[in-house]
């Protein structure tokens, strides 16, 4: 008798490099935001943030190695190798993130006064937490483009950058927001101006590439993404010198922490945070635009 299971389903989506890791993602995610859940605890925005990064990144893995796995992703209207490649490196990010945050706040050697089981559980999950990165970072590994191979876009050094790029400006922004005084100068304003703009459209060209409808444009799109960056390694250079002069310099700002500033409600420390990441960015966009010279992507795989 014929089987009738055969055709329709991809056995490669479990067994092949690739798919293992996404197994040892789902089952590691789950076991981490599981320990969390039952007996770690979580509280406060860092808290709910590692949670969502959990059941977040585990929901989209589970969708990936089910659509694989029943071939239903040929059914969507996505360019599949971009989504995958870009979850894969935006799920990086953000588990190593969580990774670090949770056992920072959360976890303590003493048993007092949590107790020691709720102290173990969260030992336990921060161990978990740091495998699932290793197991994301490892598919990013393997389905990075290699040397003289055809393959999607964001699988390359420059599109996996934009993910990196997008994710820095998310800190920027956090930093923004967290009382960083950004409206006193007009300077400043430029500057949030600067990042602004250089989000939205990297997170456009990374969602144009997702959907793959990169095709239906009536400009090139691909000297067009060279063009931003470039553009927009100018733009990051005029922030990365204005940003600091305007909060640093002693006429303007403060070169020094001041001594009175609360700890986690200093506009000093938010200020340098942004300082930071910029040169982080300024430095992202300076690759990205040296290898997008060298790529040539395809946007329907």
């Amino acid at each position: 008798m014929e089987s009738t299971g055969g055709p329709y389903l991809n056995t490669a989506a479990v067994t092949s490099p690739v798919g293992i890791a996404r197994l040892l993602q789902m089952m590691l995610g789950c076991a981490t935001f599981s320990l969390v859940a039952h007996q770690g605890g979580f509280s406060a925005a860092y808290g709910t943030f590692c949670m969502f990064v959990w059941t977040f990144c585990f929901a989209v893995t589970v969708f990936i190695i089910t659509c694989e796995f029943t071939h239903l992703h040929s059914c969507l209207s996505l360019s599949w190798g971009n989504f995958t490649a870009a979850f894969a490196m935006l799920a990086t990010l953000m588990s190593v993130t969580a990774a670090v945050i949770y056992p920072l706040y959360f976890v303590q050697l003493e048993c007092y006064p949590i107790g020691c089981e709720v102290r173990d559980f969260r030992i336990a999950a921060s161990v978990f937490a740091g495998l699932l990165f290793f197991a994301y970072a490892a598919e990013v590994f393997l389905t990075r483009a290699k040397p003289g191979q055809v393959t999607s876009y964001m699988a390359t050094v420059s599109g996996l950058l934009k993910i990196v790029q997008a994710f820095v400006a998310c800190i920027i922004f956090g930093a923004l927001v967290n009382d960083s005084q950004y409206g006193k100068y007009v300077a400043t304003q430029w500057c949030v101006a600067v990042y602004s703009f250089c989000f939205v459209v990297t997170v456009v060209v990374v969602a144009f590439s997702v959907t793959g409808k990169t095709a239906l444009l009536w400009f090139p799109f691909e000297r067009s993404v060279v063009i931003y960056t470039f553009g927009a390694v100018l733009l990051y250079v005029s922030a990365a010198v204005i940003w600091p002069v305007f909060c640093f310099d002693s006429k303007y700002g403060s070169p020094r922490r001041p001594g009175l500033c609360a700890k986690g409600r200093c506009p000093w420390d938010s200020q340098l945070v942004i300082a930071i990441f910029t040169y982080v960015n300024l430095l992202l966009y300076v690759v990205d635009l040296a290898y997008s010279q060298r790529i040539r992507f395809v946007s329907h795989l």
